[in-house]
């Protein structure tokens, strides 16, 4: 048995602000191992820094900056450069990335869905994720 992973993220919610959606780290065999939210930005015809990115499948990559120390990298999006998947809590929090959390509430009374315990959601995906896997977004 391979011990390949991907990362599944289907989009549920399409709203004028934000999209949302549920993240499956699946295995070789495609079994669920471990799932979460997602929060994106809307669909903006994939404009840079206002738009979630084209549904599809993307390489992915480990990677480390000062601002989100420990996160992943979605290469190869066609017009956009660094699109991560990092912590954050708000769909303002996001410029065309994508933030996972563990459960979905309105944290800060604005009307919206956020997304929680983001941090701790990023940890477990950064333990269960090769440094390179393939993510699949539809």
């Amino acid at each position: 048995m391979s011990t390949t992973r991907q990362l599944n993220i289907e989009r549920i919610d399409h709203g004028t602000k934000q999209t949302m959606g549920k993240a499956y780290v699946t295995d070789a065999d495609g079994f669920s191992m471990y799932d979460c939210w997602t929060l994106e930005l809307p669909w903006r015809e994939n404009q840079i820094k206002i738009s979630c990115i084209p549904a599809g499948e993307y390489p992915v990559t480990k990677r480390w900056s000062r601002k989100f120390n420990q996160h992943f990298h979605i290469r190869d999006v066609e017009g956009r450069t660094y699109i991560l998947i990092h912590p954050g809590n708000y769909y303002t929090d996001i410029q065309g990335c994508i933030v996972v959390g563990t459960d979905l509430t309105d944290i800060n009374d604005d009307g919206l869905i956020d997304v929680t315990h983001s941090g701790d959601t990023m940890d477990e995906l950064l333990e269960l994720m090769p440094n390179k896997f393939n993510l699949t977004i539809v």
